[in-house]
């Protein structure tokens, strides 16, 4: 989940680290670690934010990171745990929807928790799979839209409220009906509710490649 890079006191000062903190709980971690480490190559993390990714990552198997964010009030701390993590990382602030990068320049796109704060999640999705190499891998782990009508209904009546509290953070997006729009194929798709309220916890993940 990414801050907006403008807007009022609250967002500028007080939800990035709202925004560390929810993003840093135990179960998320968790899942990070499920999916950061396969990673490769020269890689580009959608919605970097506070670095929360960067503890997961295998140097081994990274030439450099580039972490497009448009929240730059979180940059510092991220370069802080970069440097912590050993890892080269160039960050830029920008959201994802027009990314300053050639086609086919990246091994792996890793986006965690992002999808649901982008304004436009369909058009960052299909500059994602611009930029990766022939051969490529998007790696990702999002909360979205649950399975059960009656969670679903409880995610529609919240988004609106919880999408200004939250920077921007929607509970209901349909993480493989993007991928798909997208022209992504996940052949490994997984899903499960982590601990704590349904509406707010219900996770996808996995790899997708270009069709």
């Amino acid at each position: 989940m990414t801050a907006p890079p403008h807007g009022s006191w609250y967002e500028r000062h007080v939800l990035p680290y709202l925004v560390d903190f929810a993003c840093g709980l135990r179960a998320v971690q968790r899942q990070r670690r499920k999916v950061v480490p396969s990673a490769q190559g020269r890689v580009l993390e959608i919605g970097i934010g506070t670095g929360l990714n960067f503890a997961h990552y295998d140097p081994s198997r990274i030439e450099g990171v580039v972490g497009v964010d448009p929240g730059v009030e979180m940059h510092p701390l991220a370069r802080r745990r970069a440097r912590r993590a050993g890892l080269k990382v160039e960050l830029v602030g920008l959201s994802a929807e027009t990314l300053p990068f050639d086609a086919g320049t990246f091994d792996t796109v890793l986006v965690t928790y992002a999808l649901c704060t982008i304004p436009d999640p369909l058009a960052a999705l299909k500059q994602m799979r611009r930029v990766l190499k022939p051969g490529g891998i998007l790696i990702f782990c999002e909360h979205g839209l649950a399975p059960d009508a009656s969670v679903r209904r409880w995610q529609h009546r919240l988004t609106p409220l919880w999408s200004r509290l939250a920077g921007g953070c929607h509970l209901d997006r349909d993480i493989p009906a993007l991928l798909k729009q997208a022209g992504f194929r996940s052949c490994d798709l997984q899903t499960m509710y982590l601990p704590g309220p349904r509406p707010l916890t219900y996770n996808y993940w996995g790899t997708a490649d270009a069709t």
